[in-house]
Protein backbone atom coordinates (compact mmCIF):
# COMPACT_ATOMS: atom_id res chain seq x y z
CA UNK A 1 0.00 0.00 0.00
CA UNK A 2 2.43 2.61 1.15
CA UNK A 3 5.42 2.91 3.59
CA UNK A 4 7.03 5.54 5.57
CA UNK A 5 9.80 7.52 3.63
CA UNK A 6 12.46 9.94 5.52
CA UNK A 7 14.30 10.99 2.19
CA UNK A 8 12.02 10.97 -1.20
CA UNK A 9 13.19 9.53 -4.06
CA UNK A 10 10.38 8.55 -6.45
CA UNK A 11 11.55 6.83 -9.59
CA UNK A 12 8.85 8.65 -12.05
CA UNK A 13 10.13 10.13 -15.96
CA UNK A 14 7.78 12.72 -15.18
CA UNK A 15 8.36 14.58 -11.62
CA UNK A 16 12.34 15.15 -10.32
CA UNK A 17 13.21 12.47 -8.10
CA UNK A 18 13.25 14.67 -5.24
CA UNK A 19 9.75 16.28 -5.82
CA UNK A 20 7.04 15.15 -3.31
CA UNK A 21 3.39 15.83 -4.80
CA UNK A 22 1.48 18.37 -2.12
CA UNK A 23 -1.93 16.60 -1.54
CA UNK A 24 -4.54 17.82 0.97
CA UNK A 25 -7.02 15.29 3.11
CA UNK A 26 -10.20 17.00 3.41
CA UNK A 27 -13.93 15.97 4.61
CA UNK A 28 -16.05 16.03 7.52
CA UNK A 29 -15.34 15.16 11.10
CA UNK A 30 -15.96 11.65 11.60
CA UNK A 31 -15.44 10.79 7.93
CA UNK A 32 -12.32 8.30 8.28
CA UNK A 33 -9.60 11.21 7.04
CA UNK A 34 -6.85 10.23 9.27
CA UNK A 35 -7.48 6.55 9.15
CA UNK A 36 -7.06 6.87 5.45
CA UNK A 37 -3.69 9.18 6.24
CA UNK A 38 -2.49 6.34 8.58
CA UNK A 39 -3.69 3.28 6.83
CA UNK A 40 -1.20 4.57 3.97
CA UNK A 41 1.46 5.31 6.30
CA UNK A 42 1.84 2.17 8.51
CA UNK A 43 -0.43 -0.26 6.32
CA UNK A 44 -2.66 -1.23 9.12
CA UNK A 45 -5.51 0.31 10.96
CA UNK A 46 -4.11 2.75 13.82
CA UNK A 47 -7.21 3.68 16.35
CA UNK A 48 -7.28 7.45 15.49
CA UNK A 49 -8.79 10.21 17.77
CA UNK A 50 -10.71 13.56 16.47
CA UNK A 51 -7.99 15.68 14.72
CA UNK A 52 -7.85 19.10 16.10
CA UNK A 53 -5.42 20.69 13.81
CA UNK A 54 -3.61 18.78 11.30
CA UNK A 55 -1.76 15.73 10.69
CA UNK A 56 1.11 15.05 8.02
CA UNK A 57 2.86 12.33 6.60
CA UNK A 58 5.38 11.66 3.44
CA UNK A 59 4.56 8.22 2.02
CA UNK A 60 5.85 6.48 -0.83
CA UNK A 61 3.13 5.01 -2.90
CA UNK A 62 3.66 2.29 -5.15
CA UNK A 63 1.69 2.88 -8.52
CA UNK A 64 0.85 -0.33 -10.19
CA UNK A 65 4.57 -1.58 -10.77
CA UNK A 66 7.95 -2.08 -8.84
CA UNK A 67 9.60 0.63 -10.85
CA UNK A 68 6.70 2.86 -10.71
CA UNK A 69 6.82 4.90 -7.26
CA UNK A 70 5.56 8.77 -6.49
CA UNK A 71 5.95 10.39 -3.39
CA UNK A 72 2.67 12.03 -1.46
CA UNK A 73 3.19 14.43 0.83
CA UNK A 74 -0.01 14.31 2.82
CA UNK A 75 -1.20 17.09 4.70
CA UNK A 76 -4.90 15.65 6.75
CA UNK A 77 -7.01 18.66 8.23
CA UNK A 78 -9.18 18.47 10.91
CA UNK A 79 -12.91 18.55 9.78
CA UNK A 80 -15.00 20.16 12.63
CA UNK A 81 -17.18 22.70 11.35
CA UNK A 82 -14.84 25.27 13.41
CA UNK A 83 -11.78 24.27 11.44
CA UNK A 84 -13.08 24.46 7.85
CA UNK A 85 -11.97 28.23 7.03
CA UNK A 86 -8.52 27.23 7.72
CA UNK A 87 -8.82 24.10 4.81
CA UNK A 88 -7.64 27.28 2.52
CA UNK A 89 -4.25 27.93 4.13
CA UNK A 90 -3.31 23.99 3.27
CA UNK A 91 -4.92 23.62 0.10
CA UNK A 92 -2.16 26.76 -1.84
CA UNK A 93 -0.31 25.32 -4.01
CA UNK A 94 -1.74 21.90 -3.71
CA UNK A 95 -1.15 19.31 -6.74
CA UNK A 96 -4.42 17.40 -5.61
CA UNK A 97 -7.44 16.84 -2.91
CA UNK A 98 -8.25 13.94 -1.64
CA UNK A 99 -12.01 14.71 -0.09
CA UNK A 100 -13.18 11.87 2.24
CA UNK A 101 -17.24 11.14 2.52
CA UNK A 102 -18.85 9.31 4.96
CA UNK A 103 -20.80 6.68 2.66
CA UNK A 104 -23.21 5.71 5.81
CA UNK A 105 -24.00 9.01 6.88
CA UNK A 106 -27.04 10.10 4.30
CA UNK A 107 -27.66 12.94 6.33
CA UNK A 108 -24.59 14.78 6.54
CA UNK A 109 -24.11 14.64 2.48
CA UNK A 110 -25.29 17.77 1.78
CA UNK A 111 -23.30 19.55 4.19
CA UNK A 112 -20.35 17.14 2.74
CA UNK A 113 -21.26 18.27 -0.67
CA UNK A 114 -21.34 22.38 0.28
CA UNK A 115 -17.94 21.93 1.76
CA UNK A 116 -16.78 20.38 -1.16
CA UNK A 117 -17.83 22.41 -3.71
CA UNK A 118 -16.56 25.71 -1.46
CA UNK A 119 -13.17 24.62 -1.36
CA UNK A 120 -12.85 23.48 -4.99
CA UNK A 121 -14.14 26.65 -6.14
CA UNK A 122 -11.27 28.79 -4.51
CA UNK A 123 -9.67 30.65 -7.08
CA UNK A 124 -6.51 29.02 -5.93
CA UNK A 125 -7.99 25.97 -6.42
CA UNK A 126 -9.39 26.10 -9.65
CA UNK A 127 -8.21 22.98 -12.20
CA UNK A 128 -6.82 20.76 -9.05
CA UNK A 129 -7.72 17.08 -9.12
CA UNK A 130 -10.00 15.72 -6.38
CA UNK A 131 -9.84 12.04 -5.24
CA UNK A 132 -13.62 11.73 -3.44
CA UNK A 133 -13.04 8.61 -1.74
CA UNK A 134 -16.47 6.70 -0.53
CA UNK A 135 -15.39 5.65 2.82
CA UNK A 136 -17.20 2.76 4.54
CA UNK A 137 -18.23 0.83 1.59
CA UNK A 138 -17.50 -2.36 3.01
CA UNK A 139 -20.88 -1.70 5.71
CA UNK A 140 -24.08 -2.79 4.73
CA UNK A 141 -25.64 0.94 5.34
CA UNK A 142 -23.43 2.26 2.65
CA UNK A 143 -25.41 4.44 0.01
CA UNK A 144 -24.53 3.13 -3.63
CA UNK A 145 -21.48 4.88 -5.46
CA UNK A 146 -24.36 6.12 -7.90
CA UNK A 147 -26.12 7.98 -5.12
CA UNK A 148 -23.06 8.88 -3.09
CA UNK A 149 -22.25 10.90 -6.77
CA UNK A 150 -25.71 12.33 -7.25
CA UNK A 151 -25.45 13.99 -3.69
CA UNK A 152 -22.26 15.49 -4.06
CA UNK A 153 -23.51 16.70 -7.28
CA UNK A 154 -19.57 15.87 -8.61
CA UNK A 155 -21.04 16.39 -12.14
CA UNK A 156 -21.63 20.14 -10.84
CA UNK A 157 -17.93 20.56 -10.33
CA UNK A 158 -17.54 21.92 -13.43
CA UNK A 159 -15.07 20.65 -16.35
CA UNK A 160 -11.94 22.36 -14.81
CA UNK A 161 -12.23 20.04 -11.79
CA UNK A 162 -10.99 16.66 -12.79
CA UNK A 163 -12.58 14.34 -10.12
CA UNK A 164 -12.67 10.72 -9.31
CA UNK A 165 -14.72 8.84 -6.79
CA UNK A 166 -13.39 5.99 -5.81
CA UNK A 167 -15.21 3.31 -3.46
CA UNK A 168 -12.78 2.63 0.31
CA UNK A 169 -12.62 1.04 3.08
CA UNK A 170 -9.86 2.90 5.04
CA UNK A 171 -9.84 0.01 8.22
CA UNK A 172 -8.27 -2.31 5.68
CA UNK A 173 -7.24 -0.32 2.90
CA UNK A 174 -8.93 -1.11 0.31
CA UNK A 175 -9.62 0.58 -3.07
CA UNK A 176 -7.02 3.29 -1.54
CA UNK A 177 -4.18 2.43 -3.63
CA UNK A 178 -6.55 2.43 -7.02
CA UNK A 179 -7.58 5.65 -6.03
CA UNK A 180 -4.13 7.32 -5.35
CA UNK A 181 -3.22 5.66 -8.85
CA UNK A 182 -5.94 7.87 -10.49
CA UNK A 183 -5.49 11.30 -8.30
CA UNK A 184 -1.96 10.96 -9.85
CA UNK A 185 -2.37 10.08 -12.95
CA UNK A 186 -5.17 13.47 -13.10
CA UNK A 187 -2.06 15.63 -11.58
CA UNK A 188 0.42 14.60 -14.14
CA UNK A 189 -2.20 15.05 -16.94
CA UNK A 190 -3.11 18.97 -15.23
CA UNK A 191 0.97 19.45 -15.33
CA UNK A 192 1.40 18.09 -19.03
CA UNK A 193 -1.81 20.61 -19.83
CA UNK A 194 -0.48 23.73 -18.05
CA UNK A 195 3.04 23.18 -19.66
CA UNK A 196 1.64 23.00 -23.00
CA UNK A 197 -0.69 26.38 -22.33
CA UNK A 198 3.01 28.02 -21.03
CA UNK A 199 4.02 27.12 -24.76
CA UNK A 200 1.51 28.45 -26.58
CA UNK A 201 2.37 32.09 -24.54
Amino acid sequence: MGNGLSEPHAIFPCLPSFQALHIVILGLDCAGKTTVLYRLRFNEFVNTVPTKGFNTEKIKVNLGGKSRTATFHFWDVGGQEKLRPLWRSYTRCADGLVFVVDSVDAERMEEAKTELHKITRLQENQGVPVLVVANKQDLRSALPLGEVEQMLALNELGSHTPWHLQPACAIIGEGLQEGLERLHSMIIKRRKMMRQQKRKR
